[in-house]
């Protein structure tokens, strides 16, 4: 049974409001975590501890919505695998705002809807419509000129944001392969869980072979309760945008998401005064405009997907 989903929330408000809060919620967390780049902690191992956190907070969470039962899970292989490709995504895109804008991270990482249309019509053999195709090479002829400035700047580092939205686009696939077990909180524990067990896993390895990625000693109060805060602040997003959906539909939300990157682009102008470079703004505005196509067409299809 799916507990949180039949829970009667008494908190008032709009699917678009829900989802308004969230995706401005999004720009400040990585805002947080990029203020720590110049901390004690490499990014994997912060990432490993946000993630951490998380997981204690929702397990809890999960425990007292479904008791012991709600822990039980089928196929953890492909869960594992969620947590392996969030992973990845999370070590990517963290390590990108280290090094880059956070406005041009945020604008590659929107590439993951467009990829994932691509890998579903790989994986999951669905249709990829001529305009699909159309929107994916336009996208990333965006990608390439966004990238253009920034691989100049900080080498190869600057694709990470690349290598996340693609991460994220195959959690995505998995995702769907799992939609149907259990209940919201159960499939973000089971991802959550495994994603912190990989990000640990990442965090010993490089602490141990990579001097980059050296832990120097222990977390100073003040990194861990910004830590905690980006936890509490991610998993709140999430919550809002479940409770987005339960008022509104995926077509009306799916609009909202470019705030974010609106919210990212300033916070990156006049918080971390990164430059702004018009020719990678030509890029970012090329991903945004294909992603708004690439919504308006499944839009317009769904009526007759679902006749």
């Amino acid at each position: 049974m799916n507990l949180l989903k039949n829970q009667k929330f008494p908190i008032p408000g709009s699917g678009i409001s829900f989802a308004l809060l969230a995706f401005c919620g999004f720009p400040v967390s990585d805002a947080i975590m990029k203020s720590m780049a110049a901390g004690e902690w490499p990014a994997s191992a912060l990432v490993a501890l946000r993630f951490s956190i998380g997981t204690i907070g929702l397990g809890v969470l999960l425990w007292k919505l479904e008791g012991f039962a709600g822990f039980r899970v089928k196929r953890p292989i492909l869960h594992a695998a969620r947590g392996l490709m969030m992973a990845l995504a999370a070590v990517s895109f963290i390590s990108a705002i280290f090094v880059m804008p956070l406005a041009d991270a945020v604008a590659i990482s929107f590439m993951a809807p467009i990829i994932t249309a691509l890998l579903s019509s790989i994986f999951l053999k669905e249709k990829m419509r001529p305009i699909t195709w159309i929107v994916t090479f336009f996208a990333f002829g965006g990608v390439l000129i966004m990238l253009r400035p920034n691989v100049a700047e900080f080498g190869w580092a600057a694709v990470l944001p690349l290598v996340a939205a693609t991460s994220m686009s195959i959690l995505m696939i998995f995702n769907r392969m799992v939609s149907n077990q259990r209940s919201v909180t159960a499939a973000q524990f089971y991802g959550t869980f495994w994603t912190s067990i990989f990000l640990i896993v990442i965090a010993i390895v490089g602490h141990n072979l990579f001097p980059p990625m050296a832990i120097a000693g222990a977390l100073s109060w003040k990194m861990l309760l910004l830590c905690t805060i980006v936890a509490i602040l991610n998993t709140g997003c999430h919550f809002l945008l479940y409770m987005a959906t339960m008022r509104s539909t995926a077509a009306a939300i799916a609009p909202i998401m470019y705030v974010q990157l609106i919210i990212s682009s300033l916070i990156s102008i006049y918080l971390f005064g990164d430059p702004l470079d018009p020719i990678a703004v030509v890029g970012g505005v090329m991903i945004v405009l294909s992603g708004m196509v690439l919504w308006n067409s499944e839009r317009k299809m769904a009526p007759s997907i679902h006749a």
